[in-house]
């Protein structure tokens, strides 16, 4: 999303109890200056009368880091430091940094968030190494759950794993963040069949999307086929992916083809209820829903954002 903070204004203007999310932040230098970051972020925690949650990401494919220059080796440690910059920035009257990749001399910044000591910080992990850094980090982490509640379950062991033994050296802020948020693709209609068909068409675009632009994939099939051949479509795209990683002599890693695991949150309210609660037995503390993907009818978006809000949330708030 190229203007966040404008958006989430919006929505936060129009809006008094949800946490408004940032999911995420590009925070590399050449995208976004840490402290720039911080004052943006600050800006829209007052304004959402503390309400915000700050995630933090690389953008690391090609697309992205090529507009404005970042250097694609250097994102992890400039994500991490940023992170650093950000947490201190919002706990000093005056902020003075002195890094292994960026100098800040002292300057006072503002505006300072409405939470104190300031909004939770999470870190988007989509790896192992990732989900380890957050730990020690002493951030939360977002956590993309394609591959389904068993890889949750063990994407959550590696977290816990990893809290267990930090020592506290690496932590950015002096207040820990230890939520565990999970990704759940969904699309909630009364015709919980064509919900499927259409969530299953969406995730396949949104699956080649990724491969395209981070694995050197074709382009998305546009084509849109009957919802009894559409799991056998995303198999097949799925092993279109295998082929060009063997091609271009890239290991095939489980999570190479993640993204066309199919058994989601797509169907009815009831479906998703029963799937949120798999991922809840899984150890996600909290559950982000993707809805838009590619090909997904703006009605359909909407329609499921109104199936979760009366149907499946009350059930979890009520339980």
């Amino acid at each position: 999303m190229s203007a966040p903070e404008i958006f989430l204004s919006w929505v936060a203007a129009r809006t008094n109890t949800i946490r408004i999310g940032h999911g995420v932040v590009c925070m590399p230098f050449n995208f976004n200056h840490p402290v720039r970051v911080a004052e943006r972020a600050a800006m829209l925690d007052l304004l959402s009368g503390g309400r915000l949650d700050l995630g933090a990401g690389r953008g690391g494919t090609e697309q992205e880091t090529s507009l404005c220059g970042v250097d694609r080796d250097r994102t992890t440690a400039e994500v991490e430091e940023a992170l650093r910059i950000i947490g201190k920035a919002w706990q000093e009257e005056e902020l003075e940094y002195r890094g292994e990749l960026i100098d800040i001399a002292p300057h006072p910044i503002l505006p300072r968030p409405a939470q104190t000591p300031h909004p939770p910080l999470f870190l988007a992990c989509s790896r192992d190494e990732t989900l380890a850094q957050a730990a020690e980090l002493g951030v939360g982490a977002l956590v993309m759950g394609f591959a389904g509640p068993e890889s949750i379950a063990r994407l959550r062991g590696v977290y816990d794993a990893a809290i267990a033994g930090r020592d506290g050296a690496r932590f950015v802020s002096t207040v820990v963040n230890d939520h565990f948020s999970v990704l759940c693709p969904t699309i909630v209609l009364d015709d919980a069949r064509e919900a499927r068909r259409i969530g299953v068409r969406g995730q396949r675009f949104f699956a080649q999307s990724i491969g395209h632009w981070y694995g050197g994939a074709g382009i998305p099939d546009e084509a849109v086929v009957a919802g009894a051949e559409e799991p056998a479509r995303m198999r097949a795209a799925a092993e279109q992916v295998v082929a060009r990683l063997h091609e271009l002599d890239i290991p095939v890693r489980p999570t190479s083809t993640a993204t066309f695991n199919a058994d989601h949150a797509y169907g009815s309210a009831d479906e998703a209820i029963a799937y949120v609660e798999r991922l809840a037995a899984a150890g996600a503390d909290e559950i982000m829903c993707l809805i838009q993907m590619g090909t997904v009818p703006q009605e359909a978006c909407l329609e499921t954002l109104r199936q979760w809000g009366e149907k499946v949330i009350p059930h979890f708030r009520n339980a």
